[in-house]
């Protein structure tokens, strides 16, 4: 007797979208059905492992490479699978939502690569979910075109040998979908939403464009993970016959314990991994996070003040570039958040520098390319990377066989000379604001003070407020950091918005709201594992 076929997904709570069907087609939501059946369950288990961990991180204080993959490291006759053409040059990418003027700005850039982003620069409204992905599909089928109601100016597709080639990135494993449920009213992972609906919409018409389905694949803790990754790749290209080791994988390493475990990410993921990547902001809310009660030595200073030349962000860098190059994969360096000033050339130019200065170092490193947040900064990057690069379209071939970073390295945070300040204070929560009422608004990326925030940032906010209180920081103006003093803060921030926008524009937004859950997430004594959770409580729509 044949099994019964899987029960339906419901679509909750959720307005229905032009042309959602599109998207949401029976055979797609068959799909997903499989892909939630095949490999939540074990999702759950590796949720519950990051807790254990955190756990053991909360008594020891401490990280260390894994004694029972040793083997793995040792073993140097394994490489990753030879980059696909689309993948060898990837020396500039853009970074950025889904949405559909951003869609065609990001491909027509002039980067070789667009993340088109699901995740940290996408609020999880249900119809940015689904929007999304018809702007791609309308993309490869070069149906998408732009006007703004606004200026009135159109936007339209460059011939497809200008476009970036995109790598897709679906949100990381914590978070769910509550709009598609299964039959028991269990909601599906978010990231097998975001990937299994591009995947089956449009893994074949990628290949018939010569490219692929790519991916970038974000928050990952361990090298367990990454094989739940590979298997749902295993099972995505079987299912619909795509053929095996079409799918590519570029790892974010942005948290600290997937700092320890690069080898053993790329070695589960090595038929479809293309890279890592080197996620700076988040990589800085995860090193808050798993040592937050870990005592003074553990407490990071503003987080302006954290540049990639810290001692132990250059051993994490360096260590990224000698794991990939040996293993035959790229490595990507890090975000240039910078927005230009349309109306101040001075803060340009200044900008325009540390941008300089810091792709310089990425190209000089070592690193294949390089993350820029606006097009305006990819001629920027491009030189320096072209400068180093010349005609080849990567640099693997330097080993880095220089780089020794010992387990320590890496956690050494007392290693740098600064300290948390007032000012840093007042930032981390006006950031932190600023970017929740523009998120409960639906909006994922957004610019503050001339700087391209994403959710990693407003994390890095709210987590430094709770370490500094709880670790009884003293900043440079004497005070004792509180939950008082940072109430008071946010109470004077707000009262500045309220004067900069005007009572009407105030009112219209969702700033009393932001700023209770940026206090909730940063003043709880239990703290909540990720902002985005409770805030997608409170998201509409």
């Amino acid at each position: 007797m044949s099994a019964p076929a899987p029960s339906p997904l419901a679509i909750v709570d959720a307005e229905p979208l032009p042309r959602q069907e599109e998207v949401l087609s029976e055979t797609a939501l068959a799909f997903l059905v499989e892909l939630h059946r095949r490999f939540t369950p074990r999702r759950d288990e590796l949720l519950a492992r990051r807790a254990e961990r955190r756990a053991e991180i909360a008594r020891t204080s401490t990280l260390d490479f894994l004694p029972e993959t040793a083997a793995i490291r040792a073993d140097d006759s394994w490489k990753v699978a030879p980059a696909p053409p689309a993948l060898e040059d990837r020396r500039v990418e853009i970074t950025g939502p889904t949405d559909r003027k951003m869609t065609i700005n990001a491909l027509n850039s002039g980067a070789k690569v667009w993340l088109a982003d699901f995740e940290d620069a996408s609020a999880p409204t249900w119809e940015n979910v689904v929007t999304g992905q018809l702007n791609l599909i309308d993309a490869y089928t070069r149906s998408i075109d732009f006007t703004d109601e606004r200026t009135g100016k159109t936007y339209a597709l460059r011939p497809d040998e200008e476009l970036a080639t995109v790598v897709m990135r679906p949100r990381g494993w914590h978070l769910d979908e509550r709009h598609l449920t299964d039959a028991d009213g269990t909601p599906v992972p978010g990231a097998l939403v975001d990937f299994g609906l591009y995947f089956f919409h449009n893994a074949q018409r990628l290949l018939d464009l010569g490219k692929g389905p790519y991916f970038y694949l974000p928050k990952t803790e361990s090298h367990l993970e990454a094989r739940l990754w590979n298997d749902v790749f295993v099972f995505a290209q079987d299912h619909l016959g795509i053929p095996q080791g079409t799918v590519r994988a570029t790892v974010l390493i942005e948290t600290i314990t997937a700092a320890y475990e690069m080898e053993e990410i790329l070695y589960e993921l090595r038929d479809h991994a293309s890279g890592l990547n080197a996620g700076r902001w988040d990589y800085l809310f995860s090193i808050v996070k798993n040592f937050r009660d870990g005592g003074p030595k553990f407490v990071l200073p503003d987080r302006n003040a954290v540049t990639m030349t810290a001692p132990f962000m250059r051993a994490y860098t360096e260590l990224l570039v000698r794991t990939c190059h040996k293993r035959g994969a790229h490595a990507i360096g890090g975000m240039a958040a910078f927005i230009p000033s349309r109306r101040d050339e001075e803060v340009n130019k200044v900008a325009f520098e540390k941008v300089k200065a810091d792709k310089d170092r990425e190209a000089n490193d070592g690193f294949d390319g390089s993350w820029v947040a606006h097009p305006d900064l990819v001629p920027i990057a491009m030189e320096s990377f072209d400068r180093v690069l010349g005609d080849r379209p990567n640099q693997k071939d330097r080993l880095r066989e220089d780089v020794d970073v010992k387990a320590e390295d890496l956690i050494a945070i007392d290693s740098l000379d600064a300290r948390p300040t007032y000012a840093g204070l007042v930032n981390a929560v006006q950031v932190g604001i600023r970017y929740i009422e523009a998120w409960l608004r639906g909006l994922g990326a957004v610019a503050i003070f001339n700087l391209m925030e994403d959710a990693a940032t407003a994390e890095i906010s709210r987590s430094q407020i709770w370490q500094w209180i709880n670790a009884g920081v003293v900043l440079d103006n004497g005070e004792r950091v509180t939950a008082e003093l940072a109430r008071k803060v946010a109470a004077e921030e707000l009262a500045n918005i309220r004067a900069e926008t005007g009572e009407e524009a105030f009112a219209a937004g969702n700033w009393q709201q932001a700023h209770d859950l940026l206090l909730k997430v940063a003043l709880d004594e239990d703290y909540a594992d990720f902002l985005t959770l409770p805030a997608y409580e409170q998201l509409k729509g």
